[in-house]
């Protein structure tokens, strides 16, 4: 039957009665001997284990024992009187040590009043001095559910006004006070404890101070989460386990057993807070019952698996899913069997459980071998789209995470190398599979956050795979592949207004008019305003007449020929421009010049001024490099020939012939001549050679600016003379050609009438670096004299003429007197005279006959020294 104790305090003593079989005479006499209990192992029996009795000799020295037949008193003063009677050596040791064995005498207590009515037994003890029988009420009525809990016969104890009931409520639940509890026994009278609060289970914390129960508190501390109850072996002071008694490891391996059945008892979301925490043992018997119970569970299924409630897996086989992703594990394991091993959503399991760990990393390698429908991958992007973006890191863990692909047979690793479908790029796709787009239902926005592009036409067009897919179309098509969808779904991505051609597309393959694969920069247009001006020898083909529904803007930019097109400056692209002295700097540039025949290059000119595109980048640049010395004008190059509006070049070149729609200005940039250029060797040496052709018909004037460009090319170092062979005929100031030997280079315009036959050449501003040149002497150095006579001295101004001429000039007078003759006559240091307008005399004077020419003379020198100054 249910047990039940109360206590109370009567007359300062404290009574504790009990239910069951009373104390009878067998009670008695083992008391006495042993201190051990008559009881034996009747199930639920209480009491039986003989250890509440003794106990009570801390408080008190008398204690008594009623029951309704009577009652038996134990005393020390009364053992010890008995004691001493004995004499001898029993009286030696009472007066050594004046404790005595108080319950091995018993004497009858014939005067106590029974019980009270419905208990079997009353203990009565009056308490030592010093002890408050009151704070022993209150002890018990702190301890009672200890008691209750560790005494499954126990049905309720009552501590003076306090009664503390134990309510059993099936299954294993009971209620002990205000606590609920879930027990569960195991082999060897082994019992858990598991604190509960409402329908969830609350712990006991490493820290809380619990102890085994055997079945009394003892000393033996503990840091699991639920109370131990087990008959351990313990010390004769009931404190410590034996732990050298063979019952110890029976026990130890009864309670893991039991414990692994306690943690599955509770719901799945809370057996992982029943595994003992990681940290140092309490004790001994913690520590052998850690490392017991860790071992149990982890061999033991109990965790709650990902492919439903039901399943469960032994920690030793299990996988945890280290993404916090909230029922990413279950739809996981709902599809591949290869997940079937991974733990329930929200469950983490202690790493003292050895549980393998499936990291974001792992997860994306092993999902390369998942076959499932398009419309599951987005829920799997959909249930790591929060970790993403909460979990430092872990976009790049899963950058190897596979996605589907739109042709629906592919899964391909890594979204950083897929395109997001948009608009037109599954049909592009389909016709291209290098192009990796991701299937419409499979699209998610975590793809773009872990490094997908949206499939727009510009992306598209910049795929390296496409570049890949073109370059190679003309071999997949010499090969016998049909390549027309692929390049129907280029053109259509290059479809777009005004479209430039596109170089990167160039090499995309088409068909001809014969039918034969080719090159998009390899044809031209069947109406193209070009296709006239082609060289019949031009490596270029007629688009076959398949194409002419596909726009012509796409045509246009994937290379095919329509007009002249300008393409940034790129020598892969250009013809020659690897000659080209680029700078760094290089304008824009027209292509595909090199395909245009040498008879048709005034229709071409034509075309390429008429366009303000191609006519900007013909006026500099690269253009106008490649024109000036590819352009053939009537079978010559632009340079043989001048501007029609040149004069200054007449004789030197021809004229160039009227071209319809080429201005001057196109003209010029390609080369045609618009003024004397002297930039090298060949330029100096062509310009002597047309200076001395006899059959032209060359002014004096032009042959002057001619011969003046010369000697500054010379002058500033723009020519080498090494590098130049004198002519052996020359231009003179009179037009005409004369041999070399006998000319020279006129610097001094005053001597001219002194030379007589002698060919005089214009000297300009520098007849010293033409002289050299020419490797003539100067006409001064030939021809020297002095002025007859001192004539009239005087100031330059005195003449009104020359007045007048300095003030329209806004000229200072020359330094020097102006001597002023009737007739001018020099005497020639080789003895023979001459008449002449004009003379240089002493210092800075002149002679004159003519005042104006010697202003002349004398501006035209001082102008010469300014210049070489």
């Amino acid at each position: 039957m249910p047990g039940r104790v109360r206590a109370v305090v009567v007359d300062g003593e404290l009574r504790v009665a009990n239910t069951g079989a009373p104390l009878d005479a067998a009670g008695v006499a083992a008391l006495a001997a042993l201190r051990a209990s008559a009881k034996r192992d009747t199930a639920g029996a209480t009491g039986r284990f003989g250890v509440g009795f003794a106990a009570v000799l801390a408080v008190c020295t008398a204690p008594r024992l009623v029951t309704a037949a009577g009652g038996v008193a134990f005393s020390a003063a009364r053992t010890a009187v008995e004691v001493a009677a004995l004499g001898g050596e029993a009286a030696a040791e009472l007066a050594r040590d004046a404790r005595v064995p108080v319950l091995r005498l018993a004497w009858p207590a014939p005067e106590e009043e029974p019980p009270p009515p419905g208990f079997a037994t009353e203990v009565r003890l009056r308490p030592v001095p010093g002890i408050d029988p009151h704070d022993l009420l209150d002890e018990l009525a702190r301890t009672a559910g200890d008691l209750l809990l560790a005494l499954p016969g126990l049905e309720s104890v009552t501590a003076g006004p306090v009664t503390v009931a134990r309510t059993d409520l099936g299954d294993g639940r009971v209620r002990v006070g205000d606590t609920g509890y879930l027990l569960v026994t195991g082999d060897a009278g082994v019992r858990w404890a598991l604190r509960r609060r409402g329908d969830r289970p609350a712990p006991y914390g490493p820290d809380d101070g619990e102890v085994l129960h055997a079945p009394t508190r003892s000393a033996e501390q503990l840091s699991l989460p639920a109370r131990l109850i087990a008959p351990f072996p313990l010390d004769p002071d009931r404190r410590r386990i034996r732990a050298d008694d063979p019952a110890v490891d029976v026990l130890v391996d009864a309670a893991a057993a039991a414990y692994a059945d306690l943690v599955r008892r509770v719901d799945p979301a809370d057996r992982v807070g029943l595994v003992p925490e990681p940290g140092f043992p309490r004790s001994p018997l913690d520590g052998r019952l850690r490392e017991a119970v860790t071992a149990a569970l982890t061999r033991t299924p109990w965790l709650p698996a990902a492919t439903g409630d039901a399943d469960v897996l032994a920690p030793e086989r299990a996988e945890w899913l280290d993404v916090p992703a909230d029922g990413l594990p279950e739809l996981l394991a709902a599809c591949d069997p290869a997940f079937s091993r991974l733990v329930a959503s929200g469950v983490v399991p202690p790493a003292a459980l050895g549980v393998d760990r499936v990291g974001a990393a792992a997860l994306a390698e092993r999902l390369t071998g998942v076959e499932a429908a398009p419309g599951w991958w987005r829920e799997l992007y959909a249930a790591l789209a929060p970790a993403v973006d909460t979990v430092p890191g872990l976009a790049a863990e899963l950058g190897a995470l596979p996605v589907p692909l739109v042709d629906g047979r592919r899964l391909v690793p890594g979204p950083a190398s897929v395109l997001l479908p948009d608009g037109d790029a599954p049909a592009a796709a389909t016709a291209i599979p290098e192009l990796r787009i991701a299937h419409p239902d499979a699209a998610h926005p975590l793809l773009r956050r872990l490094g997908a592009a949206d499939a727009d036409r510009d992306t598209l067009l910049d795929a390296p795979a496409l570049h890949a897919a073109v370059e190679r179309s003309v071999d997949d098509a010499g090969a016998g592949l049909d390549t027309t969808a692929a390049a129907r779904a280029v053109l259509a991505l290059l479809d777009a207004p005004a479209a430039a051609p596109d170089p990167r597309f160039g090499s995309l393959a088409l068909t001809d008019d014969d039918g034969r694969p080719a090159r998009a920069d390899e044809l031209v247009l069947p109406d193209a305003a070009v296709r006239d001006l082609l060289d019949p020898d031009a490596p270029v083909g007629v688009l076959g007449p398949e194409w002419a529904d596909v726009s012509r803007d796409g045509l246009v930019a994937a290379g095919v020929l329509d007009r002249f097109t300008v393409v940034p400056f790129d020598p892969d692209v250009l013809h020659d421009a690897e000659q080209y002295p680029d700078d760094g700097d290089t304008p824009p540039a027209v292509r595909d010049l090199d395909l245009v025949a040498d008879d048709r290059w005034p229709a071409a000119l034509a075309l390429l001024a008429a366009d303000r595109d191609t006519r900007a980048a013909l006026l500099t640049g690269y253009t106008a490099w490649w024109l000036s010395r590819h352009v053939r004008l009537d079978g010559r190059l632009p340079s043989t020939w001048r501007l029609r509006s040149a004069t200054g070049l007449a004789g030197l070149y021809d004229e160039i012939a009227a071209l319809p729609g080429v201005d001057d200005a196109v003209l010029a940039a390609v080369g045609v001549r618009d003024r004397v250029v002297v930039d090298g060797p060949d330029e100096v040496v062509e310009l002597l050679d047309r200076l001395a052709d006899p059959a032209r018909t060359v002014s004096g004037e032009v042959a002057a600016a001619a011969y003046a460009a010369l000697a500054a090319a010379v002058a500033d170092g723009r020519v080498d003379l090494d590098d130049v062979d004198p002519p052996d005929r020359v231009r003179t100031v009179t037009g005409q050609v004369a041999p070399t030997d006998r000319a020279v280079v006129l610097d001094a315009p005053w001597v001219l009438p002194a030379l007589d036959a002698v060919p005089a050449v214009p000297g300009g501003p520098d007849p010293a670096a033409l002289a050299e040149l020419l490797d003539v002497p100067l006409a001064s150095d030939r021809v020297a004299g002095t002025a007859r006579g001192t004539g009239t001295p005087g100031p330059w101004t005195a003449d009104p003429e020359v007045a007048a001429a300095l003030a329209a000039l806004g000229e200072p007078a020359p330094p020097g007197r102006l001597h002023r003759h009737d007739r001018l006559v020099v005497d020639l240091d080789d003895g023979g005279t001459v008449t002449v307008p004009a003379w240089p005399g002493r210092g800075d004077d002149w002679h004159a006959a003519d005042p104006l020419r010697a202003l002349v003379a004398a501006l035209a020198l001082r102008r010469r020294v300014r210049m070489l100054g």
